[in-house]
């Protein structure tokens, strides 16, 4: 019987209670599978029992110091905790180990860009864009730390791509806005794509107040 198969199904299902004895069975069974702890570890992080959610994860790189999972689950607790550079260098042992997907290296990007270090977040940020390409939530992230650097050419290729799958993504709409406001001559465009966001989105008062601003600009 596998006891973290049982798991990891109560789990999805959200029988938290049943998954909690599956996993503990796996670690009694098995005590030296750093799986187990893994997989209890992601269910204290979601019943939001963070202390010992950290001390799971850190029983399992004890166990196996190549163990991704753990390294990424301990990462997403001190991202969640404000601690944004111990959790960028736990998501880079997490794909140094083999963590597979764009979710890691969007992270890392995001971690970085927490502590406004945008340049080293860029790599990364574009590396999940490509192993994501139809991901919307990466590639606007994208385009709007691609305009944070005054890369505007790409960052309006990529805004543009959201807003071609979503027209409705006020997100997209507010920063093509501001790029057409600060790189541009073209009001005109700046002002439409910042009224779509706070038409599409009345409660985006930053929105508002940008066309507001390019608005008496204009007149």
């Amino acid at each position: 019987m596998d006891y973290n198969e049982i798991g990891i199904k109560a789990f999805q299902e959200k029988r938290y209670e049943d998954a909690a004895k599956a996993f503990n069975d796996a670690i009694e069974n098995n005590p030296n599978d750093a799986i187990g702890y893994v997989n209890f570890g992601n269910l204290l992080a979601v019943m939001n029992d963070i202390e010992r959610a950290e001390r799971f994860f850190q029983k399992a790189i004890t166990l196996d110091e190549k163990t991704a999972t753990a390294y990424y689950g301990l990462a997403n607790l001190y991202y969640n905790s404000e601690r944004y550079i111990e959790a960028a260098k736990l998501y880079q042992k997490s794909i140094d180990y083999g963590i597979q997907g764009a979710d890691a290296y969007y992270m890392l990007a995001k971690s970085f860009e927490r502590e406004e270090k945008y340049k080293l977040a860029l790599p990364y940020m574009q590396r999940a864009a490509e192993i994501a390409p139809k991901d919307l939530q990466i590639r606007l992230s994208y385009g709007i730390l691609l305009c944070t650097l005054e890369m505007f050419e790409l960052a309006k290729s990529e805004l543009e791509y959201v807003l071609e799958k979503d027209e409705k993504n006020a997100d997209a709409h507010y920063n093509l806005g501001v790029l057409y406001a600060v790189s541009t001559e073209n009001t005109e465009q700046a002002m439409y794509h910042l009224k779509q966001a706070y038409t599409i989105e009345p409660t985006y008062e930053q929105a508002k107040y940008i066309y507001d601003m390019v608005s008496q600009r204009y007149n």
